[in-house]
Protein backbone atom coordinates (compact mmCIF):
# COMPACT_ATOMS: atom_id res chain seq x y z
CA UNK A 1 0.00 0.00 0.00
CA UNK A 2 3.07 2.23 0.28
CA UNK A 3 6.09 1.95 -1.98
CA UNK A 4 9.47 3.30 -0.90
CA UNK A 5 12.51 3.83 -3.09
CA UNK A 6 15.78 5.72 -2.63
CA UNK A 7 17.77 6.95 -5.60
CA UNK A 8 20.17 9.90 -5.97
CA UNK A 9 19.58 10.75 -2.29
CA UNK A 10 15.82 11.14 -2.89
CA UNK A 11 13.34 8.94 -1.03
CA UNK A 12 10.22 8.53 -3.15
CA UNK A 13 7.18 7.51 -1.11
CA UNK A 14 4.16 6.50 -3.17
CA UNK A 15 0.66 5.93 -1.85
CA UNK A 16 -0.25 2.77 -3.72
CA UNK A 17 -3.95 1.96 -3.44
CA UNK A 18 -5.05 3.13 -6.89
CA UNK A 19 -8.25 1.07 -6.79
CA UNK A 20 -9.34 3.15 -3.75
CA UNK A 21 -7.89 6.48 -4.95
CA UNK A 22 -5.11 6.02 -2.38
CA UNK A 23 -7.55 6.63 0.48
CA UNK A 24 -6.14 6.21 3.95
CA UNK A 25 -6.92 3.21 6.13
CA UNK A 26 -5.26 2.69 9.49
CA UNK A 27 -2.90 0.25 7.80
CA UNK A 28 -1.92 2.75 5.11
CA UNK A 29 -1.40 5.53 7.63
CA UNK A 30 0.80 3.32 9.79
CA UNK A 31 2.88 2.36 6.74
CA UNK A 32 3.13 6.00 5.61
CA UNK A 33 4.34 7.11 9.02
CA UNK A 34 6.94 4.33 9.02
CA UNK A 35 8.14 5.30 5.52
CA UNK A 36 8.44 8.96 6.47
CA UNK A 37 10.32 8.01 9.64
CA UNK A 38 12.67 5.84 7.61
CA UNK A 39 13.40 8.70 5.22
CA UNK A 40 13.88 11.18 8.06
CA UNK A 41 16.36 8.90 9.85
CA UNK A 42 18.41 7.87 6.80
CA UNK A 43 21.49 10.10 6.36
CA UNK A 44 21.66 9.05 2.70
CA UNK A 45 18.27 10.66 2.07
CA UNK A 46 18.48 14.40 1.50
CA UNK A 47 15.03 15.07 0.00
CA UNK A 48 11.67 13.32 0.07
CA UNK A 49 9.14 13.06 -2.76
CA UNK A 50 5.55 12.13 -1.84
CA UNK A 51 3.11 11.11 -4.57
CA UNK A 52 0.24 8.77 -5.42
CA UNK A 53 -0.35 6.02 -7.94
CA UNK A 54 -3.14 5.92 -10.50
CA UNK A 55 -5.57 8.80 -10.96
CA UNK A 56 -5.42 10.22 -7.44
CA UNK A 57 -2.83 11.69 -5.12
CA UNK A 58 -4.92 10.83 -2.07
CA UNK A 59 -8.69 10.95 -1.55
CA UNK A 60 -8.28 11.32 2.21
CA UNK A 61 -9.73 9.07 4.87
CA UNK A 62 -11.10 5.71 3.70
CA UNK A 63 -14.77 6.30 4.48
CA UNK A 64 -15.68 2.61 4.41
CA UNK A 65 -13.32 1.95 7.31
CA UNK A 66 -14.53 5.13 9.00
CA UNK A 67 -18.19 4.14 8.65
CA UNK A 68 -17.43 0.74 10.18
CA UNK A 69 -15.80 2.47 13.16
CA UNK A 70 -18.84 4.70 13.60
CA UNK A 71 -21.22 1.74 13.48
CA UNK A 72 -19.11 -0.04 16.09
CA UNK A 73 -19.21 3.00 18.36
CA UNK A 74 -15.49 3.72 18.00
CA UNK A 75 -15.93 7.18 16.49
CA UNK A 76 -12.68 8.35 14.90
CA UNK A 77 -10.87 5.43 16.57
CA UNK A 78 -8.09 7.76 17.71
CA UNK A 79 -6.74 8.13 14.18
CA UNK A 80 -6.17 11.91 14.35
CA UNK A 81 -3.89 11.63 17.38
CA UNK A 82 -2.35 8.28 16.44
CA UNK A 83 -1.87 8.74 12.69
CA UNK A 84 -2.61 12.11 11.13
CA UNK A 85 -0.92 14.34 13.69
CA UNK A 86 2.35 12.34 13.77
CA UNK A 87 2.42 12.11 9.96
CA UNK A 88 2.05 15.87 9.47
CA UNK A 89 4.47 16.63 12.30
CA UNK A 90 7.10 14.43 10.68
CA UNK A 91 6.57 15.96 7.22
CA UNK A 92 6.94 19.49 8.58
CA UNK A 93 9.81 18.94 11.02
CA UNK A 94 12.20 16.46 9.41
CA UNK A 95 15.62 17.92 8.59
CA UNK A 96 15.18 17.64 4.83
CA UNK A 97 12.79 19.16 2.29
CA UNK A 98 9.60 17.36 1.25
CA UNK A 99 7.95 17.75 -2.16
CA UNK A 100 4.44 16.64 -3.08
CA UNK A 101 3.87 15.52 -6.66
CA UNK A 102 0.09 15.85 -6.91
CA UNK A 103 -0.90 13.60 -9.79
CA UNK A 104 -4.69 13.76 -9.40
CA UNK A 105 -7.38 14.26 -6.79
CA UNK A 106 -6.19 15.48 -3.38
CA UNK A 107 -9.13 15.65 -1.00
CA UNK A 108 -9.59 16.08 2.74
CA UNK A 109 -6.59 14.72 4.59
CA UNK A 110 -4.99 13.97 1.22
CA UNK A 111 -4.97 17.67 0.38
CA UNK A 112 -3.72 18.43 3.89
CA UNK A 113 -0.74 16.11 3.37
CA UNK A 114 0.18 18.00 0.20
CA UNK A 115 -0.16 21.38 1.92
CA UNK A 116 2.16 20.22 4.71
CA UNK A 117 4.99 19.71 2.20
CA UNK A 118 7.47 22.46 1.38
CA UNK A 119 6.75 22.48 -2.35
CA UNK A 120 3.85 21.15 -4.41
CA UNK A 121 4.09 20.31 -8.10
CA UNK A 122 0.69 19.51 -9.59
CA UNK A 123 -0.41 17.85 -12.80
CA UNK A 124 -2.74 19.99 -14.89
CA UNK A 125 -5.52 17.48 -14.18
CA UNK A 126 -5.08 17.63 -10.39
CA UNK A 127 -7.93 18.78 -8.18
CA UNK A 128 -7.99 19.89 -4.55
CA UNK A 129 -10.95 19.73 -2.18
CA UNK A 130 -11.13 20.45 1.52
CA UNK A 131 -13.92 17.95 1.98
CA UNK A 132 -14.21 17.94 5.78
CA UNK A 133 -17.31 20.14 6.19
CA UNK A 134 -19.12 18.11 3.54
CA UNK A 135 -19.20 15.14 5.90
CA UNK A 136 -19.74 17.19 9.03
CA UNK A 137 -16.17 17.31 10.28
CA UNK A 138 -13.68 20.00 11.20
CA UNK A 139 -10.32 20.11 9.37
CA UNK A 140 -7.47 17.87 10.45
CA UNK A 141 -3.94 16.96 9.36
CA UNK A 142 -2.82 20.53 9.88
CA UNK A 143 -5.13 22.15 7.30
CA UNK A 144 -6.20 24.89 9.71
CA UNK A 145 -2.51 25.81 10.14
CA UNK A 146 -1.12 25.33 6.63
CA UNK A 147 -3.96 26.76 4.57
CA UNK A 148 -4.06 30.20 6.13
CA UNK A 149 -0.30 30.47 5.81
CA UNK A 150 -0.54 29.64 2.12
CA UNK A 151 -3.56 31.75 1.16
CA UNK A 152 -4.48 33.92 4.18
CA UNK A 153 -7.18 33.53 6.83
CA UNK A 154 -10.16 34.70 4.75
CA UNK A 155 -9.42 32.44 1.80
CA UNK A 156 -8.63 29.52 4.12
CA UNK A 157 -12.03 29.94 5.78
CA UNK A 158 -13.70 29.97 2.36
CA UNK A 159 -11.91 26.82 1.23
CA UNK A 160 -12.60 24.94 4.46
CA UNK A 161 -16.21 26.00 4.98
CA UNK A 162 -17.47 25.78 1.41
CA UNK A 163 -15.31 22.79 0.48
CA UNK A 164 -15.59 23.55 -3.22
CA UNK A 165 -13.05 21.74 -5.42
CA UNK A 166 -10.29 23.68 -7.13
CA UNK A 167 -8.63 22.72 -10.37
CA UNK A 168 -4.86 22.96 -10.74
CA UNK A 169 -4.92 26.33 -12.49
CA UNK A 170 -6.96 27.92 -9.70
CA UNK A 171 -4.75 26.29 -7.06
CA UNK A 172 -1.71 27.86 -8.73
CA UNK A 173 -3.44 31.26 -8.87
CA UNK A 174 -4.16 31.10 -5.13
CA UNK A 175 -0.61 30.00 -4.27
CA UNK A 176 -1.55 26.50 -3.12
CA UNK A 177 0.92 24.89 -5.53
CA UNK A 178 4.41 25.81 -6.66
CA UNK A 179 3.90 24.96 -10.31
CA UNK A 180 1.54 23.13 -12.66
CA UNK A 181 2.78 20.91 -15.48
CA UNK A 182 1.17 18.60 -18.05
CA UNK A 183 0.25 15.27 -16.46
CA UNK A 184 2.75 13.32 -18.55
CA UNK A 185 5.57 15.61 -17.35
CA UNK A 186 4.75 15.53 -13.64
CA UNK A 187 6.95 12.60 -12.60
CA UNK A 188 9.97 13.98 -14.47
CA UNK A 189 9.50 17.56 -13.24
CA UNK A 190 8.96 16.57 -9.61
CA UNK A 191 11.88 14.16 -9.74
CA UNK A 192 14.22 16.80 -11.15
CA UNK A 193 13.20 19.22 -8.42
CA UNK A 194 13.71 16.60 -5.72
CA UNK A 195 17.16 15.69 -7.06
CA UNK A 196 18.07 19.37 -7.20
CA UNK A 197 17.18 19.74 -3.52
CA UNK A 198 18.97 16.50 -2.66
CA UNK A 199 22.13 18.00 -4.15
CA UNK A 200 21.75 21.20 -2.16
CA UNK A 201 22.79 22.39 1.32
CA UNK A 202 20.68 20.02 3.41
CA UNK A 203 21.54 21.65 6.76
CA UNK A 204 20.64 25.08 5.41
CA UNK A 205 17.31 23.78 4.12
CA UNK A 206 16.56 22.30 7.54
CA UNK A 207 17.44 25.58 9.22
CA UNK A 208 15.23 27.49 6.78
CA UNK A 209 12.27 25.20 7.50
CA UNK A 210 12.78 25.69 11.23
CA UNK A 211 13.11 29.47 10.91
CA UNK A 212 9.92 29.79 8.87
CA UNK A 213 7.86 27.67 11.27
CA UNK A 214 9.20 29.56 14.28
CA UNK A 215 8.70 33.02 12.79
CA UNK A 216 5.05 32.26 12.03
CA UNK A 217 4.21 32.32 15.74
CA UNK A 218 6.95 34.49 17.32
CA UNK A 219 7.95 38.14 17.41
CA UNK A 220 10.56 39.73 15.17
CA UNK A 221 12.95 39.97 18.12
CA UNK A 222 12.57 36.27 18.89
CA UNK A 223 12.89 35.35 15.23
CA UNK A 224 16.08 37.39 14.86
CA UNK A 225 17.55 35.54 17.83
CA UNK A 226 16.75 32.16 16.30
CA UNK A 227 18.14 33.26 12.93
CA UNK A 228 21.43 34.15 14.61
CA UNK A 229 21.53 30.74 16.29
CA UNK A 230 20.77 28.92 13.05
CA UNK A 231 23.32 30.95 11.11
CA UNK A 232 26.01 30.03 13.62
CA UNK A 233 25.13 26.36 13.18
CA UNK A 234 25.13 26.60 9.38
CA UNK A 235 28.41 28.52 9.36
CA UNK A 236 30.05 25.54 11.03
CA UNK A 237 29.03 23.11 8.26
CA UNK A 238 31.32 21.74 5.58
CA UNK A 239 28.81 22.85 2.96
CA UNK A 240 29.08 26.52 3.98
CA UNK A 241 32.88 26.47 4.07
CA UNK A 242 33.13 24.68 0.73
CA UNK A 243 30.54 26.92 -0.92
CA UNK A 244 32.34 30.05 0.29
CA UNK A 245 35.61 28.81 -1.18
CA UNK A 246 33.84 27.94 -4.44
CA UNK A 247 32.27 31.41 -4.64
CA UNK A 248 35.64 33.10 -4.21
CA UNK A 249 37.14 30.79 -6.82
CA UNK A 250 34.19 31.52 -9.16
CA UNK A 251 33.24 27.84 -9.20
CA UNK A 252 29.96 26.02 -8.71
CA UNK A 253 29.70 24.64 -5.16
CA UNK A 254 29.24 20.95 -4.46
CA UNK A 255 27.13 20.25 -1.39
CA UNK A 256 27.47 17.07 0.62
CA UNK A 257 24.74 17.65 3.19
CA UNK A 258 27.09 18.14 6.16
Amino acid sequence: MISYEVSEHVATITLDRPEAMNSLTAEVKTALLEALGRAAADPEVRAVLLTGSGRAFCAGQDLREHAANLEAGRGLAGTVQEHYNPIVTLITTMDKPVIAAVNGVAAGAGASLAFACDLRVAADKAKFAMAFAGIGLAPDSGASWTLQRLVGPARAAELLILGEPLDAARALELGLVTRVVPADELAKTARELAVRLAQGPTKAYAATRRALAYAATHTLEESLALEAELQDACAATEDHRNATRAFLAKEQPTFIGR
